[in-house]
């Protein structure tokens, strides 16, 4: 492991094992953001609960290039399910702080729009001809609203446009007022 790592075992006997488990998976987190910087561990056995038990607090401290992020996992009865769960958190919060710095944003489709121009009641499909003059295909199936016996040639829809093996498919089709070929 290249990365600083530094445990702290408060009102807690030190433990092998448990050192062991923190290494490991501060390793993991290293190869998950190879510019991890830092890593801070600290546990912590808050006062027993005379109902509950033994109750522990995992802190993580993580240092990237530009941002430090504190994870924090409280009153668990189990050591290794606190650890566990606060290394997955910090695990989640990389994973967005490396889409963020990739600026990886995820973008939806935006519907396409087009007229229905056949419509084959018996096989519940039917041809929507798009604003550029292409065909897609749809089946019953894929038509939110209305329902399918309800549309008409004619109808303006907007649509999903995907590729099919041998066609255009048209995916979660409603109709409405929708401005054709505008």
């Amino acid at each position: 492991m290249q990365i600083p790592l530094q445990i702290t075992f408060r009102d807690m006997p030190r433990s092998d094992a448990l050192e062991a488990a923190i290494r490991e998976k501060a390793g993991k987190l290293e190869e998950f953001h190879p510019r991890l910087m830092s890593c801070r561990v600290v546990l912590e056995e808050k006062r027993r609960h005379k109902h509950q038990g033994r109750l522990f607090n995992v802190r993580i401290g993580l240092h990237v290039p530009g941002h430090e992020f504190v994870v924090n996992r409280d009153d668990h009865e189990d050591v290794y399910v606190a650890l566990r769960d606060a290394f997955d958190a910090a695990k989640r919060i990389l994973e967005d702080e490396i889409r963020l710095g990739r600026q990886d944003v995820k973008c939806h489709e935006q519907p396409t729009h087009g007229r229905i121009t056949r419509l084959d009641p018996v096989q519940g499909s039917g041809l929507i001809e798009t604003t550029n003059g292409a065909e897609a295909f749809f089946s019953r199936e894929n038509v939110v609203s209305p329902s399918f016996e309800r549309l008409e040639v004619g109808a303006e829809v907007q649509f999903l446009l995907e590729s099919g093996k041998d066609t255009l498919l048209a995916k979660r089709v409603t109709a409405g007022k929708h401005r054709f070929g505008g």
